[in-house]
């Protein structure tokens, strides 16, 4: 995925949380309002919620926002 794509989903970050939330609803509201569209911290969050690999977490984001429309 290239950075423009991320820059635009932190951009509109209210636009893609929902859709964020759906897919990894372990991770709870004060954790999202800290995330605000940052890669790292999704990142990180996933992997801490749900005990996978960083590796893992970047695969999972990336399956997700390459199917974002914008």
């Amino acid at each position: 995925m290239s950075s423009g794509t991320w820059d635009r989903i932190q951009g509109n970050w209210k636009q893609f949380w929902g859709e964020a939330k759906a897919k990894w609803g372990d991770i709870t509201d004060d954790e999202w309002l800290e995330i605000q569209g940052n890669r790292e911290k999704l990142e990180g969050k996933i992997q801490e919620r749900y005990g996978i690999t960083k590796d893992e977490a970047r695969r999972q984001i990336d399956e997700w926002s390459n199917r974002l429309h914008f």
